[in-house]
């Protein structure tokens, strides 16, 4: 006698039916999918958690209550095409914000009207798996449903669900609840756009809703408003320096200022740099004061593009990457109608920059999948900074970016900076002596590299015909050294070489106004100095640094560690400096500018 597809899913009398099987290894099917779809680009960690199967399981039983409770399989076909436009949707929002469709957000997909070219740009062929996998357990259904038995166990059912939730609330609640075990996952910075995956596309939501955004009080607005009316006044620069419609910022890891204008055994460090420094029209302050926190590089990017410090816990990238920022970006595109560009050789699941970029004013991403892996190496295996830069200079010059009339901001993000310094002997083009302690010897190797890939590409720029209207920031997104710092400073044969203070360099090539700012700076003046050289001042943020072309502003910074590094300060002055943490804690957290436009 032939037998049934469904006959080979029987076991022993009283196993559960043979339909929510196959409904329910459909809709798990769905879940695996579009996890494999979002991990893609990010990172597959979230696949060795509990939570991960956990909340698959827990959501797959659930979904499957239609047909395992009331045998109702119309119902249940209807909920799986419903998850099927769920799910795209999600994967399409991500392929272009990076991260899933907040709560908030489905009450204005009417929006997409406008937008359907977008929407099918982000579709994708694949996508077609989930509506065809509906339609394949509906078929198998039809095909079968004479031969399927009558019996209806509720055991495994139960006991599954109850398995999983089990599970779900002691791995969760060992973490501190599910706010704060979500809120952990996003803090991490290859972990971060992982949460979707861990606790599935209803995680997201169930976290908006109970996370909604707080509304400060009259006393935090008080607070906030207090402290900026104190704060010395933006100036203007004379109107009379030459104009620059055009942006190109270089943050390079972990750059010291120690290495510039150094040699070491005979041995220049960065030669290139150094040559730069000797321009009339550069503008070089080396005591720049490292003021991030956590989030590091990330956290620069706010320091540099919006003027702000970082949060006092976690990182802003993740936690209020929708809330609103005041730009160098915006000021740029609504002062000089820039197209601001930002590439860097890192996933832009890294730190969320993918999604706080946007926030930021960014219009295109070139990113990890943009560029050919060459020179690779570090923790990572990046692009090194050589072919990275040389690949940034073949798209200019190709015309993939900054297009014929275009005035930009770009912002290139380099990575062979980054711990612990481990260049390929075949890129070295400098080398130490024994007597030189082993971690200086690849920092100062590693710098000497990015120094060239630096040097190669300000010398292509000089060559477009947009250079005179061009300014070149290169600075270090924060310090690199870290604990290694107090150990190579008291290292014998090499003592008063390594700064014991943690500066990063801040260099304007073609400056309008060219000078050398010996005194301590903050990693928050750079904002408000870059307003004035681009005639940005009547932006509507002006950051809560101080430009060092104030001739007022005092020489002094204080750091994440609550220090205060260069002139001697009041006790008044230098508590109203160290409340800054404080007050950009606050604005950034209730979203305060959100308020003020």
């Amino acid at each position: 006698m032939k037998r049934s597809l469904f006959h080979y899913f029987d076991s022993r009398q009283g196993a559960t039916d043979k339909v929510a099987f196959l409904f329910g290894t459909t809709l798990f099917f769905k879940f695996l999918l579009f996890d494999f779809l979002w991990s893609l680009p990010t990172t597959f960690a979230s696949f060795s958690t509990i939570e991960f199967y956990a909340t698959k399981v827990i959501a797959t039983l659930m979904l499957l209550a239609p047909y395992k409770l009331f045998r109702l399989w119309k119902s249940e076909a209807v909920v799986m095409f419903l998850l099927d436009m769920l799910l795209i949707a999600n994967l399409m929002y991500f392929r272009t914000y990076y991260t899933a469709i907040p709560l908030d957000s489905y009450g204005l997909s009417g929006n997409l009207a406008d937008f359907t070219g977008s929407v099918y740009d982000s579709f994708r062929w694949y996508d077609i798996f989930f509506p065809l996998s509906t339609l394949a357990s509906i078929c198998l259904y039809q095909l079968n449903k004479r031969s399927i038995p009558e019996k209806n166990s509720y055991k495994c059912y139960g006991g599954a669900l109850g398995i999983s939730l089990l599970l779900f609330a002691v791995t969760t609640l060992a973490k501190g609840g599910f706010k704060e075990a979500y809120n952990n996952v996003r803090q991490q910075a290859y972990l971060c756009s992982s949460t979707t995956s861990m606790y599935t596309v209803f995680g997201d939501l169930c976290f908006d809703l109970i996370d909604r955004k707080q509304q400060p009080t009259p006393q935090i607005e008080q607070e906030i408003q207090m402290w900026l009316s104190q704060k010395p006044e933006h100036r203007h620069l004379a109107e009379d320096i030459d104009t620059r419609n055009h942006c190109i910022v270089i943050l390079a890891e972990s750059l010291e200022s120690w290495v510039l204008e150094q040699e070491v055994e005979g041995q220049e460090i960065t030669p290139y740099l150094n040559k730069l420094l000797q321009d009339s029209t550069t503008l070089y302050a080396p005591h720049m004061l490292t003021q991030v926190k956590g989030g590091r590089s990330i956290d620069a990017q706010l320091l540099l593009c919006a003027g702000m410090l970082p949060i006092n816990s976690g990182t802003y990238s993740s936690l209020y990457p929708d809330h609103t920022y005041g730009t160098l970006l915006k000021a740029m595109h609504q002062k000089k109608h820039s197209r601001n560009y930002l590439l860097t050789i890192d996933k832009v699941s890294t730190w969320n920059q993918g999604v706080i970029a946007y926030s930021f004013g960014t219009d295109t991403i070139i990113a990890y999948q943009d560029f050919e892996l060459t020179e690779a190496f570090g923790t990572h295996k990046r692009t090194g900074d050589g072919s990275f830069l040389a690949q940034c200079a073949k798209k200019i010059a190709d015309g993939e970016i900054w297009k014929p009339g275009e005035n930009v901001y770009m912002q290139l993000v380099t990575y062979s900076g980054h711990a612990p310094f481990k260049l390929p002997e075949e890129l070295k083009e400098i080398h130490f002596s024994p007597a030189i302690p082993q971690k200086m010897n690849d920092y100062m190797t590693t710098a000497h590299y990015t120094d060239k890939a630096i040097g190669k590409f300000v010398e292509y720029l000089k060559t477009l015909p947009q250079y005179d209207e061009t300014l070149i920031v290169i600075t270090g997104d924060h310090e690199g050294l870290a604990t290694y710092r107090e150990e190579l400073c008291n290292a014998p044969g090499v003592e008063g070489i390594v700064s014991d203070k943690a500066f990063t360099p801040f260099i304007i090539v073609n400056s309008p106004t060219g000078m050398r700012y010996d005194k301590v700076m903050g990693q928050i003046d750079m904002y408000p100095t870059l307003l004035n050289l681009l005639r940005l001042d009547d932006y509507c943020w002006t950051g809560l640094g101080h430009s060092i072309l104030d001739p007022d502003k005092k020489g002094f910074a204080v750091s994440p560690r609550m220090e205060v590094e260069g002139e001697e300060t009041t006790p008044e002055e230098a508590a109203f400096a160290r409340k800054a943490y404080d007050i950009s804690d606050l604005m950034i957290r209730f979203d305060y500018l959100a308020t003020q436009q």
